[in-house]
């Protein structure tokens, strides 16, 4: 994981992608979210979304499962690299969540993060406050999901 200081606004990566089957927008929906139309095909297809269409809190769950496999990766690379890894604190929270179009059966979301805007923390010396907008975005390049996270990121030892 990088430092404060390694960031830059207007750092974009590509985390991943997933394909949301049928089977898994049901098991997650009879989980989650037991929406007609999240666990029905014929539901699905009667309701706005016009066929089963993944929980906008599924497209969220998979977008911050491959957020913390991106960043455990990177852990591990800067790690063999013999660097020191950053450790980030908590998240103080996101804003502005949309759900922009469904995501239905068959569907393959790609995700994406980058840095909108960085500062340094006037409350927590020795941390900055990191935003990043996280989309997703269909196999046709429709953005489907959005949302602005938070994160405390601490500086480089010194600063």
């Amino acid at each position: 994981m990088r430092f404060f200081e390694d960031i830059e606004v207007g750092q974009r990566r590509e985390i991943g992608s997933f394909t949301f089957t049928a089977d898994a927008i049901k098991k997650f929906a009879a989980q989650f979210d037991p929406q007609r139309f999240h666990l029905d095909e014929e539901e699905g297809r009667k309701s706005l979304f016009g066929g089963l269409a993944a929980s906008g809190w599924h497209i969220a769950s998979v977008c911050m499962k491959l957020l913390v496999t991106d960043r455990d990766c990177l852990a591990d690379e800067a790690e063999a690299r013999g660097e020191e890894v950053a450790v980030w604190g908590p998240s103080p929270g996101f804003r502005d969540l949309r759900w922009i179009k469904p995501v239905l059966a068959g569907d393959t979301i790609a995700y994406a993060n980058e840095v909108v805007s960085k500062r340094t923390s006037d409350s927590r010396p020795g941390w900055g406050i990191l935003q990043a907008r996280n989309v997703g975005t269909n196999q046709r390049g429709e953005v489907v999901f959005s949302f602005l996270a938070t994160a405390f990121v601490p500086l480089q030892q010194g600063s």
